[in-house]
């Protein structure tokens, strides 16, 4: 599928520059921005190689691991049965799972993971979709208590969970929560969660609700859980940086496990929380969705009111977002993505944004003022990468 650019006078070229720049300084291997205002795409552009020993540029149409970005389509799925009057916010977890009907909470300063004291507030829909329910990840904060818990217990979503979403969650409910549900935030498993409540609510897989209910209706005829065996050359190739930790310093190389067993077959985990891979074409008719109040393609999705809903702050008073590695002050979570509701970084021009991004560098985020971004590569980690800091600021500069 092929993109649309509204002609325009915009001089886009201090964008195209500092993404060219990064590109030429060996900091990315490739990357691709779209700027949007409104429904309407006014810039679309591709920088550096896919595969930079063969010298293959990148292509318009190249597929991406979203990772993340899968969440933000998890939660438009949940909400759809939201809006069929089929799930609840505050419906307790435990009605679609017994196994999470009463699991331990560890005290604070725990030292030890069988230091709990019981739960105190059911899980709900509410907490999953907002990561206030108590869950982690395994390997956002490795060092932690729960983290180490998950990971010497074969817990891991980096890499593909051997077993299907009803196993998964037979697993996690094994483990105490971080903290009582809605009292704080943590990036977690939730939306792996949210995807098993889906499948046991619509009495389909993940896969085919997803498809029937938002790939089909939205037109994004190349987002899924795996790539045909016919498309194989279309997948960017994935990167990991020289320095882990400075993402600054030039310099990258191959990711190891390059090719995947199941990335051209269904997986056993339909992980919701980071498994679709995607293209831009695809992800801008979803981003329309949200620009467009839940609908797109002549295909109502969502009641506007349901759209404006999962961009609401939905965390308790006083709660704020915390990565260790990414400082996201003043940031609050919908459903499904972040918010800012007051500046950071100096971008003064996006508050109240609402957006979100994938492990591997993919981002995407609108904003009330009509102007909305998206930026990919597949550099991993780049969740928290300065280009697509440069990405947004630049874009609303020249847009606003």
């Amino acid at each position: 599928m092929t993109l649309d650019v509204l002609s325009n006078n915009i001089d886009f070229s201090p964008l195209h520059d500092r993404m060219q720049w990064y590109v030429d300084q060996e900091i990315l291997p490739f990357c691709s921005t779209l700027v949007m205002r409104g429904l309407d795409v006014l810039d679309y552009k591709c920088f550096g190689y896919v595969d930079v020993d063969r010298k293959h540029r990148l292509r318009s149409d190249a597929i991406y691991r979203m990772f993340s970005n899968s969440k933000i389509v998890t939660s438009v799925a949940a909400m759809i049965l939201y809006d069929e009057g089929r799930l609840g916010l505050d419906d307790p977890l435990s009605d679609y799972i017994p196994d999470f009907s009463q699991p331990q909470v560890l005290i604070k300063g725990a030292t030890r993971i069988d230091q709990t004291e019981p739960l105190q507030t059911d899980i709900t829909i509410r907490h999953l979709l907002s990561h206030s329910a108590g869950f982690s990840y395994g390997f956002i904060e490795p060092e932690s208590l729960i983290d180490q818990a998950y990971l010497s217990d074969g817990l891991n979503m980096l890499r593909k969970y051997p077993g299907t979403l009803k196993t998964l969650m037979t697993h996690l409910s094994k483990f105490p929560l971080v903290y009582q549900p809605g009292s704080d935030w943590r990036y977690s498993i939730a939306t792996d969660v949210v995807s098993r409540v889906i499948e046991i609510v619509s009495g389909q897989s993940l896969d085919v609700f997803f498809s029937e209910r938002i790939f089909q209706p939205l037109n994004m005829k190349d987002t899924g859980f795996f790539i045909p065996s016919s498309e194989k050359d279309r997948l960017a190739a994935l990167y990991i940086p020289e320095d882990m930790m400075n993402p600054m310093i030039p310099g990258f190389q191959l990711y190891k496990n390059q090719e995947d067993s199941q990335t051209h077959q269904a997986p056993i985990c339909l992980s919701g929380g980071g498994g679709l891979y995607s293209t831009v074409a695809d992800y801008v008719n979803f981003m329309r969705l949200f620009i467009n109040n839940g609908t797109w393609n002549n295909a109502k999705i969502l009641r506007p009111g349901t759209v404006d809903l999962m961009r609401r702050n939905h965390l308790a008073d006083g709660i704020r977002m915390n990565f260790p590695m990414w400082d996201m002050k003043d940031s609050v979570f919908g459903l499904g993505f972040a918010l800012k509701y007051s500046s950071a970084l100096h971008e003064d021009k996006n508050l109240q944004e609402y957006h979100w991004g994938g492990m591997a560098g993919t981002h995407s985020w609108m904003s009330p003022q009509g102007v909305s971004g998206l930026c990919m590569t597949q550099l991993m980690p780049g969740f928290w990468h300065p280009f697509s800091h440069d990405f947004k600021e630049i874009s609303y500069k020249i847009t606003t």
